[in-house]
């Protein structure tokens, strides 16, 4: 059972991608669905204007954890050991989706691009002025990252919802860490640990060449 709300603090989530890494700079599959866990809970805490992406990322987590709980389990214990077994089974649908499209490494995928959104879009909160419009930094995080794998009308709809959401002291209040300075201190902490995970992510992908995956 969830937490009560109450205890909800999204420098813990934060903190938590930490965790993503052990000391060879492997991306720990285990921690990575539990920080995401947290940030949908974030997300969902805003009102339903997000479901739209806590949806699909929660769909996303399912998979990977059916795959972590599966009889290839240890293959599947981080993002590395992932793509290489994946790779080397022909398990990867790399031109279009056939035989595999709840494979691992597309699953990852579309998580990857998702944290890279919520990644710019908490940024975005942190450095700009008190009376920024969240629309704003939001359809802008969204056009640097999601927008391009969305089709037209998902990027129509998605920009549109974007026009209601609550003012950036609303944001900055629901992370649940203290008055509004004290959350943009925090995100200043924090979010080094989320850029590192993706850094890390994005440098595997790339060099693979499974950025685009269908």
């Amino acid at each position: 059972m969830d937490e009560p709300e109450t205890d909800f603090n999204l420098k813990v989530v934060l903190v938590s991608f930490k965790q993503c890494l052990n000391e060879k700079e492997e991306v720990l599959l285990d921690h990575y669905i539990t920080s995401w866990k947290g940030l949908v809970r974030f997300l969902n805490s805003l009102g339903t204007i997000f479901s739209f992406i806590s949806k699909d990322v929660v769909s996303k987590l399912q998979i990977i954890e059916r795959l972590r709980g599966g009889p290839q389990h240890e293959h599947y214990q981080s993002l590395q050991s992932m793509v290489a077994y994946e790779l080397g089974h022909q398990l990867v649908d790399l031109e279009r989706r056939s035989r595999h499209p709840d494979s691992g490494c597309r699953t990852v995928l579309r998580l990857h691009r998702a944290l890279r959104w919520l990644q710019l879009f908490l940024e975005g909160l942190r450095t700009s002025p008190e009376d920024a419009r969240t629309s704003t930094l939001c359809t802008d995080s969204y056009n640097a990252s999601l927008a391009a794998y969305h089709p037209w009308i998902v990027r129509r709809a998605v920009t549109v919802a974007f026009c209601t959401l609550p003012t950036r002291k609303a944001f900055l209040e629901a992370m649940n860490v203290g008055t509004t300075e004290e959350a943009v201190e925090m995100l200043g902490e924090a979010l080094p640990f989320i850029e590192r995970v993706y850094t890390v992510s994005q440098k595997l992908y790339t060099e693979h060449s499974l950025l685009d995956l269908p």
